[in-house]
């Protein structure tokens, strides 16, 4: 996994493209997880389909017929990591129970401490941070301040314009 360590992925969509540097050191079997995902070119076709300015951008779920896309089991949780939830982190999305993640993730677009795992009580586990932004935050930025509404199954939230993801490739 040392080479696995200093991985970069370019996240390329219809409104640009930015660069996410992996930390495996500190999120291995996240990495590892997220990295299947993108060499079985998983995200190619889907779309950003929550945007909340303020908070986060996120994908890599559903096509862009808003159809959930088929995932494989669910990785643990290390958001015990140390690893903040602050502007320009990728994170793991997951449902209520902590250890839910699949192929889902979101880019934080402000500083979101309330993220942070606090102890391993369910409520308070927090979300896996497993890499940076380094290059493309202003599209990041561009796409966190799209408009949104109802869309599909979504009552609110998704992008009235679509925000697809071509591919997800390692640099």
């Amino acid at each position: 996994m040392s080479d696995q360590a200093e991985t970069t992925v370019i996240v390329d969509t219809n409104h640009g493209a930015f660069k996410i540097a992996l930390d495996a050191t500190r999120a291995p079997k996240t990495v590892e997880n997220f990295l299947r995902y993108v060499d079985d070119k998983h995200y190619e076709g889907t779309v950003f389909h929550r945007v909340i300015d303020g908070f986060m951008v996120q994908g890599g779920g559903y096509d862009e017929r808003y159809e959930r896309r088929p995932t494989r089991e669910p990785v643990e949780n290390e958001a015990h990591n140390g690893v903040k939830n602050t502007r320009g982190t990728v994170a793991m999305a997951r449902t209520g129970e902590p250890h839910s993640a699949t192929a889902q993730f979101f880019v934080n677009v402000s500083d979101n401490a309330f993220l942070d795992h606090k102890s391993k009580e369910p409520r308070d586990y927090g979300y896996t941070v497993f890499g940076r932004v380094t290059e493309g935050m202003d599209v990041v930025d561009k796409i966190k301040g799209l408009k949104t509404g109802a869309v599909a199954s979504f009552s609110k939230d998704a992008p009235l314009e679509p925000v697809v993801i071509r591919s997800v490739r390692r640099a």
